[in-house]
Protein backbone atom coordinates (compact mmCIF):
# COMPACT_ATOMS: atom_id res chain seq x y z
CA UNK A 1 0.00 0.00 0.00
CA UNK A 2 2.61 2.38 1.16
CA UNK A 3 4.46 1.80 -2.25
CA UNK A 4 1.65 2.20 -4.52
CA UNK A 5 0.75 5.53 -2.59
CA UNK A 6 4.40 6.37 -3.32
CA UNK A 7 4.33 5.61 -6.59
CA UNK A 8 0.67 7.60 -7.25
CA UNK A 9 2.26 10.92 -5.88
CA UNK A 10 5.07 10.37 -8.25
CA UNK A 11 2.80 10.14 -10.92
CA UNK A 12 1.07 13.50 -10.03
CA UNK A 13 4.11 15.37 -9.20
CA UNK A 14 5.23 14.73 -13.01
CA UNK A 15 1.64 16.06 -14.29
CA UNK A 16 1.88 19.03 -12.11
CA UNK A 17 3.02 22.66 -13.71
CA UNK A 18 6.48 22.68 -13.68
CA UNK A 19 8.18 25.89 -11.49
CA UNK A 20 10.01 28.08 -13.51
CA UNK A 21 13.13 30.01 -12.15
CA UNK A 22 13.80 32.86 -13.87
CA UNK A 23 16.90 35.03 -14.04
CA UNK A 24 16.78 37.84 -11.35
CA UNK A 25 15.95 41.51 -12.61
CA UNK A 26 18.53 43.68 -12.11
CA UNK A 27 16.84 46.08 -9.76
CA UNK A 28 16.00 49.86 -12.39
CA UNK A 29 18.42 52.65 -11.68
CA UNK A 30 17.07 55.50 -9.26
CA UNK A 31 16.10 58.77 -10.15
CA UNK A 32 19.40 59.94 -8.83
CA UNK A 33 21.47 57.53 -9.99
CA UNK A 34 20.15 58.15 -13.40
CA UNK A 35 20.83 62.37 -12.74
CA UNK A 36 24.16 61.04 -11.75
CA UNK A 37 24.73 59.21 -14.94
CA UNK A 38 23.74 62.20 -16.68
CA UNK A 39 25.81 64.36 -15.19
CA UNK A 40 29.13 62.02 -15.42
CA UNK A 41 28.14 62.17 -19.23
CA UNK A 42 28.03 65.43 -19.78
CA UNK A 43 31.17 65.56 -17.83
CA UNK A 44 33.13 63.18 -19.63
CA UNK A 45 32.07 65.35 -22.94
CA UNK A 46 33.54 68.28 -21.23
CA UNK A 47 36.80 66.52 -20.45
CA UNK A 48 37.68 65.39 -23.70
CA UNK A 49 37.32 68.91 -25.70
CA UNK A 50 39.43 70.52 -22.79
CA UNK A 51 42.29 67.90 -22.33
CA UNK A 52 41.94 65.32 -25.37
CA UNK A 53 40.71 67.57 -28.52
CA UNK A 54 44.42 69.75 -29.85
CA UNK A 55 42.05 71.37 -32.23
CA UNK A 56 41.32 74.31 -31.55
CA UNK A 57 38.27 74.65 -33.72
CA UNK A 58 37.50 71.29 -33.46
CA UNK A 59 36.90 72.11 -29.07
CA UNK A 60 35.19 75.74 -29.94
CA UNK A 61 32.55 73.58 -32.14
CA UNK A 62 32.52 71.05 -29.40
CA UNK A 63 31.55 73.39 -26.46
CA UNK A 64 29.30 74.92 -28.46
CA UNK A 65 27.33 71.63 -29.38
CA UNK A 66 28.06 70.42 -25.48
CA UNK A 67 26.16 73.84 -24.63
CA UNK A 68 23.81 73.30 -26.56
CA UNK A 69 22.72 69.61 -25.83
CA UNK A 70 23.20 70.56 -21.68
CA UNK A 71 20.46 73.69 -22.06
CA UNK A 72 18.20 71.05 -24.05
CA UNK A 73 18.43 68.82 -21.57
CA UNK A 74 18.22 71.67 -19.10
CA UNK A 75 14.45 72.22 -20.41
CA UNK A 76 13.68 68.61 -20.45
CA UNK A 77 14.95 68.14 -17.17
CA UNK A 78 14.03 71.27 -15.54
CA UNK A 79 14.11 69.48 -11.72
CA UNK A 80 18.13 68.62 -12.80
CA UNK A 81 20.75 71.35 -11.81
CA UNK A 82 23.29 69.21 -13.78
CA UNK A 83 22.57 69.88 -17.63
CA UNK A 84 22.24 73.87 -15.98
CA UNK A 85 25.84 73.30 -14.48
CA UNK A 86 27.40 72.00 -17.71
CA UNK A 87 25.81 74.48 -20.04
CA UNK A 88 27.03 77.44 -17.92
CA UNK A 89 30.33 75.36 -17.62
CA UNK A 90 30.96 74.83 -21.35
CA UNK A 91 29.36 78.15 -22.21
CA UNK A 92 32.13 80.02 -19.80
CA UNK A 93 34.83 77.41 -21.27
CA UNK A 94 33.68 78.35 -24.50
CA UNK A 95 34.38 82.37 -23.77
CA UNK A 96 37.77 81.92 -22.96
CA UNK A 97 38.74 79.32 -26.58
CA UNK A 98 36.61 81.86 -28.60
CA UNK A 99 37.19 85.26 -27.39
CA UNK A 100 36.24 88.05 -29.13
CA UNK A 101 32.95 89.96 -29.02
CA UNK A 102 30.82 87.54 -28.20
CA UNK A 103 32.86 86.05 -24.94
CA UNK A 104 31.08 88.67 -22.71
CA UNK A 105 27.39 87.50 -23.69
CA UNK A 106 28.73 83.68 -23.40
CA UNK A 107 29.61 84.53 -19.69
CA UNK A 108 26.83 86.59 -18.88
CA UNK A 109 24.73 83.19 -20.25
CA UNK A 110 27.21 80.59 -18.25
CA UNK A 111 26.43 83.06 -15.38
CA UNK A 112 22.88 83.21 -15.43
CA UNK A 113 22.62 79.21 -15.90
CA UNK A 114 24.94 78.34 -12.75
CA UNK A 115 22.71 80.69 -11.04
CA UNK A 116 19.43 78.86 -11.11
CA UNK A 117 21.14 75.51 -10.77
CA UNK A 118 22.45 76.79 -7.32
CA UNK A 119 18.64 77.98 -6.67
CA UNK A 120 17.90 73.97 -6.58
CA UNK A 121 19.92 73.09 -4.46
CA UNK A 122 22.18 70.80 -5.61
CA UNK A 123 23.97 67.62 -4.11
CA UNK A 124 27.72 68.69 -2.82
CA UNK A 125 29.68 67.99 -5.84
CA UNK A 126 27.72 69.98 -8.23
CA UNK A 127 27.35 72.82 -5.73
CA UNK A 128 31.23 72.48 -5.37
CA UNK A 129 31.15 73.00 -9.15
CA UNK A 130 28.70 75.91 -9.49
CA UNK A 131 31.09 77.88 -6.88
CA UNK A 132 33.99 77.10 -8.29
CA UNK A 133 33.41 78.32 -11.63
CA UNK A 134 31.51 81.32 -10.43
CA UNK A 135 34.45 82.28 -8.47
CA UNK A 136 36.68 81.92 -11.58
CA UNK A 137 34.36 83.74 -13.75
CA UNK A 138 33.91 86.45 -11.14
CA UNK A 139 37.87 87.56 -11.09
CA UNK A 140 38.33 86.87 -14.87
CA UNK A 141 35.66 88.70 -15.97
CA UNK A 142 36.16 92.39 -16.32
CA UNK A 143 34.03 94.88 -13.94
CA UNK A 144 31.68 97.58 -13.74
CA UNK A 145 30.74 99.18 -16.62
CA UNK A 146 31.99 96.44 -19.14
CA UNK A 147 30.83 93.17 -17.09
CA UNK A 148 30.28 91.87 -13.82
CA UNK A 149 33.91 90.80 -12.38
CA UNK A 150 34.01 91.53 -8.40
CA UNK A 151 37.11 90.39 -6.64
CA UNK A 152 35.32 90.04 -3.06
CA UNK A 153 32.43 87.35 -4.76
CA UNK A 154 35.14 85.67 -6.24
CA UNK A 155 36.52 84.99 -3.36
CA UNK A 156 32.60 84.46 -1.77
CA UNK A 157 32.54 81.40 -4.07
CA UNK A 158 36.17 80.24 -4.29
CA UNK A 159 35.96 80.06 -0.29
CA UNK A 160 32.10 78.65 -0.41
CA UNK A 161 33.70 75.76 -2.59
CA UNK A 162 36.40 74.62 -0.31
CA UNK A 163 34.51 74.77 2.82
CA UNK A 164 32.25 72.29 0.86
CA UNK A 165 34.87 70.21 -0.78
CA UNK A 166 38.40 70.74 1.12
CA UNK A 167 39.97 68.23 -1.20
CA UNK A 168 38.55 69.64 -3.90
CA UNK A 169 40.66 69.49 -7.26
CA UNK A 170 39.00 72.23 -9.04
CA UNK A 171 38.41 74.07 -6.33
CA UNK A 172 41.84 74.58 -4.82
CA UNK A 173 43.26 74.88 -8.36
CA UNK A 174 41.01 77.79 -8.96
CA UNK A 175 41.79 79.41 -5.51
CA UNK A 176 45.64 78.88 -6.30
CA UNK A 177 45.15 80.63 -9.76
CA UNK A 178 43.53 83.21 -7.91
CA UNK A 179 46.11 83.83 -5.57
CA UNK A 180 48.36 83.68 -8.35
CA UNK A 181 47.03 85.85 -10.85
CA UNK A 182 45.25 88.47 -9.01
CA UNK A 183 47.29 88.85 -5.74
CA UNK A 184 50.45 87.74 -5.96
CA UNK A 185 50.43 86.31 -2.83
CA UNK A 186 52.62 83.66 -3.96
CA UNK A 187 52.88 81.40 -0.57
CA UNK A 188 49.64 80.72 -0.41
CA UNK A 189 49.12 80.06 -4.00
CA UNK A 190 51.50 77.50 -3.93
CA UNK A 191 50.01 75.78 -0.68
CA UNK A 192 47.04 75.01 -2.82
CA UNK A 193 48.81 74.34 -6.03
CA UNK A 194 49.83 71.52 -4.16
CA UNK A 195 47.01 70.35 -2.24
CA UNK A 196 45.37 70.04 -6.03
CA UNK A 197 47.84 68.06 -6.76
CA UNK A 198 47.42 65.89 -3.85
CA UNK A 199 43.54 65.66 -4.62
CA UNK A 200 41.66 62.35 -4.67
CA UNK A 201 41.25 60.43 -8.07
CA UNK A 202 37.50 61.03 -9.54
CA UNK A 203 35.91 57.79 -10.75
CA UNK A 204 35.19 58.35 -14.70
CA UNK A 205 36.93 61.76 -14.72
CA UNK A 206 40.24 60.30 -15.21
CA UNK A 207 40.74 62.66 -18.31
CA UNK A 208 40.28 65.93 -16.39
CA UNK A 209 42.44 64.58 -13.32
CA UNK A 210 45.33 64.68 -15.19
CA UNK A 211 44.96 67.35 -17.29
CA UNK A 212 44.12 69.44 -14.63
CA UNK A 213 46.95 68.35 -12.00
CA UNK A 214 49.19 69.11 -15.57
CA UNK A 215 48.39 72.40 -15.39
CA UNK A 216 48.77 73.03 -11.65
CA UNK A 217 52.40 71.49 -11.78
CA UNK A 218 53.22 73.49 -14.21
CA UNK A 219 51.41 76.68 -12.36
CA UNK A 220 53.61 75.67 -9.12
CA UNK A 221 56.65 75.28 -10.66
CA UNK A 222 56.25 79.46 -12.09
CA UNK A 223 54.75 79.88 -8.09
CA UNK A 224 58.30 78.42 -6.91
CA UNK A 225 60.72 80.48 -8.96
CA UNK A 226 59.14 83.47 -7.77
CA UNK A 227 59.50 82.31 -4.19
CA UNK A 228 63.20 81.57 -4.73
Amino acid sequence: MKRMLIIMAGAWLALAPQATFAEPEEPSPSAEEVKQDLALQLAQRWDQLKYNTPDKQARVAGFKKLAEDAKALAQAHPDDPAPKVWGGIALATLAGEDGGLGALGLVKEAKALLEAALAQHPNKELETSIHTTLGSLYYQVPGWPIGFGDEDKAVEHLKKALELSPDSLDANFWMASYLWDETRRYKEAAEYFRRALAAPARPGREIADAGRKAEARALLAKVEKKLH
